[in-house]
């Protein structure tokens, strides 16, 4: 190896979330436009196959929460590779809704893997070594995985192929990037559990639980808005028709360099302020297309979105990461648990309500509304509890 191992297993992180993330979950995303100009979907199942996608990741959030054998989670790691292929490889064998509802949810249990047991088994791996605890690289995939996701789309377009072939083809790219994912994260030697520290060095008060969880609930409910359904809404604006994809790949392509850009800003302010600021923002990201409909501002939109999403995403799982090193995924799964229930309940209602509307507007406000919450919970949290007082630099 050229580079140094640290490289190679944020990477192997970094192509397992192209794979579980962009693959296996957010394919779905640009794909849902045309399974429904086909009718094998409409607004109410479309939300219901987000809803269903989202159970399995609370699913393998509880799961990743549960584990202590660090070899039970790295066979689990790889066992959810295998699944992100193969839930994608059945999405082109059926068109039967609870068949697609069955893979939707091992999908989620695959990003689940992707999201919570690998960034669990990367950073024990970092702080084993000695090194710096920032998985900016590894969310990176992310926002990589999103944009990727949409442009494999708009290019297959242009073949005019459909909606199952496009599945097909983005199965085969995801068996590509299993190879590295697989073969680059190191196995966990048995021993290596006693080079990492016990516990926190925090006492976390009760207080700072129940409002980061508030917050990450609302966070997770803003976000999966604009995730699910940033194709469909662009794609029935006046004038914006055809803009769809180009919005789902400019909020990947902002989100890939953004992580790395908000480990930065933590440095400085400390993981809840920086948090508060992309919530923020945010909020603000996802109200712009109702105020003005031009190309521009929705793009700016889409790209402020995905900054900030993956921002809030890598800073709340590296902050609690780094809280319990030796257990990460334990404080993980707990904050992944709100943030997957608003997962789950945000999709199905706004499908809900864009069904009797004939619009998304409702469903956008309250996501921003949800997402302003989650900024004040944890500006509360910073002015009123001790332990976050003491997180800031």
């Amino acid at each position: 190896m050229s580079l140094p191992q640290r490289y190679f297993v944020l990477l192997a992180g970094f192509f397992s979330q192209l794979l579980c993330l962009g693959v296996a979950r957010f394919a779905y995303t640009p794909l849902l436009p045309l399974m429904q100009q086909d009718n094998v979907l409409n607004d109410a199942s479309g939300g219901y196959l987000a809803a269903v996608n989202y159970l399995g990741y609370m699913a393998g959030a509880l799961l990743a929460a549960s584990l202590n054998s660090l070899q039970l989670k790295d066979r689990l790691y790889r066992l959810g590779l295998v699944l992100a292929v193969l839930s994608t490889i059945g999405m082109v064998l059926t068109e039967n809704v609870y068949i697609w509802a069955l893979l939707r949810f091992i999908a989620g249990l695959s990003s689940a893997g992707s999201m919570l047991i690998a960034s669990g088994l990367i950073l024990h791996w970092l702080l084993s070594q000695k090194q710096r605890a920032e998985l900016g690289i590894h969310f990176a995939g992310l926002g990589l995985g999103i944009a990727l996701s949409a442009l494999v789309v708009e290019l297959l377009l242009l073949w005019q192929l459909n909606w199952r072939s496009q599945w097909l083809y983005l199965a085969f790219a995801g068996i590509l990037l299993a190879i590295p994912a697989w073969r680059w994260l190191p196995k966990p030697a048995v021993e290596s559990s006693t080079k990492v520290e016990a516990g926190s060095k925090l006492k976390l008060s009760r207080r700072f639980l129940v409002l980061m969880l508030g917050s990450y609930f609302c966070a997770g409910y803003g976000y999966v808005i604009n995730a699910t359904f940033i194709v469909t809404i662009v794609e029935r604006m006046p004038g914006l028709s055809g803009s769809g994809n180009v919005s789902f790949i400019v909020l990947g392509l902002a989100a890939t360099p953004a992580v790395l850009l908000w480990d930065l800003i933590a440095r400085r302010t400390g993981y809840l302020k920086a948090i508060v600021l992309a919530l923020l923002l945010q909020a603000v990201a996802i109200v712009l297309p109702l105020w003005f409909s031009s190309i521009a501002v929705v793009l700016l939109s889409a790209a402020l979105f995905g900054a900030t999403f993956a921002g809030i995403v890598s800073l709340v799982l590296t902050m609690a990461g780094r809280l319990y090193p030796a257990k990460p995924a334990r404080l993980m799964g707990k904050m992944t648990l709100a943030y997957g229930t608003a997962q789950v309940v945000a999709p199905a209602l706004t499908g809900y309500l864009a069904e009797r509307s004939g619009h998304y507007d409702a469903g956008l406000y309250l996501a921003a509304g949800f997402v302003s919450l989650g900024a004040l919970l944890v500006a509360v949290l910073i002015t009123t509890d001790n332990t976050a007082q003491r997180l800031q630099p």
